[in-house]
């Protein structure tokens, strides 16, 4: 990649199917999420399991943004090898290998700040007992009925936080909750009502409030604005956006501003068997497929099927190598399937990479 710096992708010096990260997008996105949470009194986590890149990481970072979020402990490794001085683990930890892991980083570098979920007694007991020589720092999580975890009532959780500050090697942060699963904007405010009353029956200094903040981040803003607690938003597809899910669902449709897609993928018609029918070379190898497939950038064109390597399209005069750009729905499932990306302008000349640590 280094070698076709400052030339077109078109040049020559590059093979299709070939997904690409477009500069001016994905640094708009990154300021404007910035400027959101800013604004509205609240910080950033951006949740990097969307691109485990280090150097979208850095563009985050240093845009202000508090930490990183991840998933998982093996990824908390990874963005940790980033720099990230904080780090959020998105979810319950009960890995042996994991917190081994964590419980000696946080023994290496006094300033390493880790957070990570619980919602029973006895992942608590799990964290309790892989504690090194400083507490595993644990954000109470409140779920919903129907969602994925967390407790299902501020009852459940007030008990919880309370065995956790009786817990040796496990220390009370504050409340987590994810509210990317819910229909409607009713739907959020009401559980949004229920986080606030989680806080404020819990028992800690300087208590976090972290929610997910993709789809519903307009909402958070205007619900949270007086809650006596430091927000984490751990919004991650933002960062490149997409042509299909999130352009649906983006609080911008709502709200003044905007996201922009930033992740193109270019590939060739590789045969013109029928009137009105053609087979290009990009398959579910190259672009994501989970939550939408591709959206065409010519016109007249429309994706029948993805197969592995190939996507059936209806069109009319196309040729087999033609070169035909798609848009992508759902970031979080594009980038595991590329190690580099160039990174372009306008132009479309290379002017740097994107590496993904998957």
């Amino acid at each position: 990649m280094q070698a076709i710096l400052g030339q077109s992708i078109f040049a020559g010096g590059l093979g299709f199917p070939l997904m690409v990260v477009r500069r001016e997008a994905l640094e708009h996105n990154v300021a404007t999420m910035a400027a959101f949470a800013r604004d509205h009194g609240m910080e950033l986590a951006p949740h990097a399991k969307t691109h485990m890149s280090a150097e979208i990481a850095a563009r985050q970072l240093d845009a202000g943004a508090w930490g990183l979020t991840v998933a998982t402990p093996r990824q908390a490794e990874v963005v940790r090898g980033f720099g990230a001085g904080r780090i959020m683990v998105a979810n319950q930890v009960v890995d042996p290998a994991g917190l081994a892991w964590a419980a000696a980083e946080l023994a290496r570098d006094p300033a390493f700040e880790l957070l990570s979920f619980a919602d029973s007694e006895a992942g608590v007991d799990i964290l309790a007992g892989h504690a090194g020589a400083r507490p595993f720092r644990v954000l109470a999580e409140l779920g919903h009925a129907g969602g994925r975890a967390g407790c299902r009532t501020v009852d459940e959780l007030v008990k919880l936080a309370s065995y956790v500050q009786e817990s040796p090697g496990v220390e009370l942060a504050g409340v987590a909750g994810y509210e990317g699963g819910l229909k409607t904007a009713g739907e959020v405010r009401s559980y949004l009502a229920r986080l606030q009353e989680a806080v404020e029956h819990v028992r800690v200094r300087s208590p976090i409030l972290s929610v997910g903040g993709s789809q519903w981040f307009d909402v958070i803003g205007r619900e949270l604005v007086a809650t006596q607690a430091r927000i984490l938003l751990r919004s991650g597809a933002y960062v490149t956006h997409d042509d299909g899910y999130y352009r649906e669902r983006t609080p911008f449709n709502r709200i003044e501003g905007e996201l922009r897609p930033a992740l193109e993928v270019w590939a060739h018609v590789l045969s013109t068997p029928e009137p009105g029918l053609a087979i290009v070379g990009m398959g579910k190898r190259d672009a994501p497929y989970d939550e939408g497939l591709p959206i065409p950038r010519r016109d007249g064109v429309t994706i029948v099927k993805m197969q592995d390597q190939h996507t059936v399209v209806r069109a009319d005069g196309l040729r087999p190598g033609d070169l035909l750009a798609f848009g992508i729905s759902h970031p979080c499932t594009a980038f595991d399937k590329w190690r580099v990306l160039p990174l372009v302008d306008g132009d479309y000349r290379v002017v740097g990479t994107i590496n993904t640590n998957f």
